[in-house]
């Protein structure tokens, strides 16, 4: 079958297309931006890529046309698609036909760490003997991709709440059919299709509805929206993490490089890892307790993660000049800075923190959470702020509520200069953004070099 995605180099149609191309299909797609490192991917699996969207790059007509939920009508190929009555669907729609309806699915939801919990717990289960398939929204770092079929039943997926396409508004996750689920935490995000956070636990509600009664569902016990959530009707058993839950993690090290793992009062496991944070404790417990459900033991599920790679930009250090390092994260939502944030800080102690941030998310442009953010990075010493063309407030509203020294740039350009005319040895950089940032960290290991 020859399959073309429209919106290939997401990181969701990207694996799709991977998983595609595995299943021994034909696989062709196309982009408005086509650029490393998901290019460079796809190709190196054979997969042709096409800049742009010329209606001719699907003439002759492929067997399926996979949407992207970017792509929107108006689209030239959308357009061509649907004049012309070609076949088409989802991609997470053409998950669940194409792959996920005869494996045992664990999904891993919530506004935070999904990405992380879904690449702990495919690791867990390889180290284990499982050798799971998995879509994960990033380079799972002790697999060095982002998708794979996987040589057994089981099949780890980071489940989306953002919706599946331009005719299909239902979040991606409600797809996947999940036989255990894990629902991280739950925030108000997405402000581009969510009007509030009402409308996104009744999407989760439609994703606890498709749980099987044979299934289980790991939730925080502490996490009041969740419980919500679970509280408007729930068919599966439960497993709840926290301090009084029925799992529970107690830190050895204070800064989570080093923590027991307890199962209904009982010690079963510890976990000694280069992984820091509360945020990663938490993720690493729900991991484990994840990986029991399908068979694994946790104190192999322990052993396994003492040998976890972290995933690209979680706090993925890039690089040392000068005796001044550099980080990268994915940070986006203040309650996510804030806690890559004091793990840092934890790791580093006294150390200054240089915070850097790109106000780039779609919520983050709208302002939504401007308000929150000088407290989310109350554990930097300074804050050198991007302010975006294409926002309309200013971050100038962020440095006003900031106790710290605020420098604010109009370009990526400025904002290095900014940052090396500051920085020092000892100084602990770490950049935040949910996309490129203008290549900002080479620039930094270069100018600071």
């Amino acid at each position: 079958m020859h399959i073309h995605i429209l919106g290939i180099c997401g990181t969701f149609m990207g694996g799709a297309a991977v998983l595609a191309q595995q299943l021994g299909h034909r696989v062709t797609g196309s982009d408005a931006n086509v650029y490393p490192p998901m290019s460079t991917l796809l190709e190196s699996q054979g997969i042709e890529i096409i800049e742009g969207f010329d209606p001719s790059q699907l003439d002759p007509a492929p067997d399926l046309v996979v949407i992207g939920n970017a792509m929107s009508r108006g689209n030239p190929c959308v357009e061509y698609v649907l004049n012309r009555n070609l076949k088409y669907t989802s991609g997470p729609q053409w998950l669940q036909e194409f792959l996920l309806h005869d494996r045992w699915v664990i999904a891993v939801s919530g506004t935070h760490g999904k990405t992380t919990t879904s690449s702990m717990l495919s690791w867990i289960l390889e180290e284990c003997g499982y050798q799971p398939g998995f879509l994960v929204g990033g380079v799972l770092g002790n697999f060095g991709q982002s998708a794979r079929l996987g040589e057994s039943m089981f099949f780890v997926v980071e489940a989306d709440e953002y919706d599946s396409a331009f005719f299909d508004k239902r979040s991606k996750f409600v797809h996947y059919h999940p036989r255990t689920l894990i629902m991280n935490n739950l925030e108000f995000d997405h402000a581009d299709i969510f009007d509030d956070l009402e409308a996104i636990k009744r999407q989760f509600h439609h994703l606890v509805r498709t749980v099987p009664g044979n299934g289980r569902i790991l939730a925080p016990a502490g996490d009041s929206a969740i419980q919500d959530v679970l509280g408007r009707g729930c068919w599966s058993e439960v497993e709840h993490t926290g301090a009084s839950a029925d799992w529970n993690a107690v830190k050895q090290q204070k800064d989570g490089s080093h923590f027991d793992v307890y199962l209904h009062g009982n010690k079963v496991g510890e976990v000694k890892w280069d992984l820091v944070g509360d945020h990663n404790v938490d993720n690493g417990l729900m991991a484990i307790a994840g990986a029991r459900h399908v068979g694994v033991t946790p104190d192999l599920a322990c052993a396994a993660l003492a040998k976890f790679i972290n995933t690209k930009r979680r706090l993925e250090f890039k690089g040392e000049v000068n005796q001044i390092e550099i980080y990268d994260d994915f940070a986006h939502h203040p309650t996510a800075i804030q806690l890559t944030l004091e793990g840092l800080r934890n790791k580093v102690g006294e150390k200054r923190i240089l915070a850097v941030l790109e106000p780039r998310s779609a919520t983050m442009k709208r302002g939504v959470h401007k308000d929150k953010l000088a407290d989310s990075l109350q554990h930097a010493d300074e804050v050198f702020l991007l302010q975006p063309d294409n926002i309309d407030w200013s971050v100038n509203d962020i440095a006003a509520s900031c106790s710290q020294p605020v420098v604010i740039s109009n370009s990526v350009d400025e904002l290095v200069t900014a940052i090396q005319s500051k920085a020092q040895a000892g100084d602990q950089i770490l950049v935040m953004s949910n996309g490129g940032f203008g290549g900002i960290h080479q620039k930094l290991l270069e100018r600071l070099a």
